[in-house]
């Protein structure tokens, strides 16, 4: 779980209890999450964790990973850890969410764990956390917060 999360304990129940399948499935027809890289590591009521590798072409100018495929990643852990407490035949979308970026992302990988801080029957809140890692030891790089809508009645494409 996230090393600095201090939430008050919520019900982390998934209503649907075929969710990770769901959730695994929904993963591997993210194009973007294929064309960077970027594995769907852990899934489990209210949380998420995305894995990527280091690569050049994924960099900016001083060899770090760009802040655009850091802000990817966890956008994605955290909307992935909402929708496993949502119903099943709902489906997700982020509305916002809010980045900052603390140190340089910069190591063998990534690793961007969220969980959901608050569920919600419209909205849902989750934060996330990314932490480059490098010979075996992390940094946290990026703190995220964000807002969910839960989708009902709306399958993927």
């Amino acid at each position: 779980m996230l090393a600095s999360f201090s939430g008050a304990s919520i019900e982390r129940v998934p209503p649907d209890p075929d969710f990770e399948r769901r959730i695994r499935a929904s993963f591997d027809r993210q194009g973007a999450m294929r064309l960077i890289g970027a594995r769907l590591d852990t899934v489990g009521p209210g949380f998420c964790r995305v894995e990527l590798p280091y690569r050049d072409d994924l960099t900016q100018q001083h060899g770090y990973i760009h802040a655009g495929i850091v802000s990817a990643i966890v956008d994605c852990a955290g909307g992935y850890a909402g929708f496993t407490l949502f119903p099943a035949d709902a489906n997700v979308l982020t509305v916002e969410y809010k980045l900052n970026l603390v140190a340089p992302a910069v190591g063998e990988r990534l690793i961007a764990e969220a969980e959901v801080v608050k569920p919600g029957r419209t909205l849902s809140i989750t934060r996330g956390e990314v932490y480059a890692e490098r010979a075996g030891k992390r940094t946290l790089c990026a703190i995220m917060q964000q807002t969910l809508i839960v989708m009902a009645s709306t399958p993927d494409r």
